[in-house]
């Protein structure tokens, strides 16, 4: 069979499964609906809801978008000092480290206190969230780039900045979009529990966060799950956009970015 059908029906085939599974529990075991929905009972609680689940889903892609966005940038320009020089790569890394195994529940109360409630603390929480993959990955593509490569601009006596952005970047970029992805998929779980812990209504309606926490104290499960089939799309479509992008600007030189049955 075509491995591109395969692809498509594999995934739908063991959705299917999980689905069927998912009802026979509720049916076999008389499970109430208030503990645990089945999925029509969400989808028809997102309906239901789908006004205030769309504007929540809007203001937490907006946080989600900046934090990201920053992430990607801060990552790199991190990234770069990191690789060009060993003495600051030993000084920094462990640091990058600390931060990274602290948990954010620790942090997200700091971060309140400093930046207020609001669209800036989230962001701000999503840049932690995000950034160690991106810095991560980019300065592990960075310091291995191919040695013949580097013998090689040697030998042409290229300068550091020519080392920088005509070699390591380059060689370090399927890296670089690698911590991306992770960071896609990490940018809108950052952002839900930033605003779940920080409760605000930014932006004038609270984001997919705080509506779960109201959701979550009204007992409403349908709609509770319904927020998180929200945030799950949402988490789909960064890492779907980031995965374009990749397999556009790579495809054409690096196998990463070529199916393996094309």
């Amino acid at each position: 069979m075509n491995g591109r059908l395969l692809r498509w029906l594999l995934p739908m085939a063991g959705g299917t499964a999980l689905v069927g599974l998912w009802y026979a529990l509720r049916h076999a075991f008389g499970i109430p609906a208030w503990l645990l929905p089945v999925p029509h009972e969400i989808l028809e609680a997102l309906g239901r809801e789908r006004a205030l689940i769309g504007a929540a889903a809007w203001q937490t892609t907006q946080s989600a978008l900046l934090g990201f966005l920053s992430a990607a940038a801060g990552g790199l320009v991190c990234a770069i000092l990191l690789a060009s020089s060993r003495p600051v790569r030993l000084a920094l890394y462990p640091y990058l480290l600390i931060l990274q195994m602290t948990p954010v529940i620790v942090l997200a109360p700091f971060i309140v206190l400093w930046a207020g409630r609001g669209m800036g603390s989230i962001v701000i929480v999503t840049f932690i969230v995000s950034f160690f993959p991106v810095v991560v990955n980019t300065t592990h593509g960075m310091v291995s780039t191919d040695r013949g490569l580097v013998e090689l601009f040697d030998v042409c006596n290229a300068g550091p900045l020519q080392r920088i952005f005509l070699l390591h970047l380059p060689f370090a970029t399927p890296y670089y979009f690698a911590g991306l992805r992770i960071a896609a998929t990490l940018a809108p779980i950052g952002a839900i529990f930033a605003e779940y812990v920080t409760g605000s209504i930014a932006g004038g309606t609270g984001g997919l966060g705080f509506l779960a926490s109201v959701f979550n104290q009204r007992q409403m499960r349908a709609e509770l799950l319904a927020v998180a089939l929200t945030s799950c799309v949402l988490g789909f479509v960064f890492l779907a956009v980031i995965a374009t992008v990749n397999r556009l600007l790579l495809r054409r030189w690096h196998a990463s970015a070529t199916p393996a049955d094309a």
